[in-house]
Order: structure tokens, then C-alpha cells, then sequence
């Protein structure tokens, strides 16, 4: 794992704590220092920061607190308190 790896693993973790915690605005920052961070190094997010982060405005999704998560058949629509959506698919198809 590199450093930049490791960087962003460490983002994800405080972002984490700090929705859990409340402070969804130190949460975004460190969301959105993740991001720029794999962008320039050209590295993939982590598949739980990508779950778990809305596209538009960059909030760390908390079900039940900053979102919504709901089944349909044969996916997951996850909608931020912005209102966008994410939908993930899950089962064997």
C-alpha cells in the first residue's frame, strides 16, 4: 500500500468519526481532500468512501442520519439529504 493509499484510507477513517460524531462540515473537508488527493495521484477511492460519500456535495453518508437507504429488487438506492441518488446493486442477479 502506498502512501497515498494510506492517506486516503486515514481521510476516510476521520471523516467516519466525524459524521458519527456530528460535525458533518469537518466530514465533507475531509471527504473532499480525499477525493483531490486520489485525483492527483490517479488512484481509486476506497469502495466504502465511494459508498459512503455523495457525488454533489461531498457529505460522509451516515444512514438514518445525513441518509436514506432503501431496497427495491435487486438494488440499494441510497439518497443524500441533498437529494442524490446513489443505486448499488447487490444479489446474484
Amino acid at each position: 500500500m502506498s502512501v497515498v493509499e494510506e492517506r486516503i484510507e486515514r481521510l476516510a477513517d476521520l471523516a467516519r468519526e466525524a459524521a458519527r460524531s456530528g460535525e458533518s462540515d469537518l466530514a465533507r473537508r475531509y471527504v473532499q481532500r480525499a477525493r483531490r488527493l486520489a485525483e492527483r495521484n490517479r488512484t481509486d477511492l476506497p469502495r466504502r468512501l465511494k459508498r459512503f460519500s455523495c457525488d454533489r456535495c461531498d457529505a460522509y453518508l451516515v444512514p438514518g442520519r445525513t441518509a436514506r437507504v432503501r431496497t427495491r429488487s435487486g438494488h440499494v438506492v441510497v439518497t443524500c439529504d441533498c437529494g442524490e441518488h446513489a443505486r448499488y446493486p447487490y444479489g446474484s442477479g
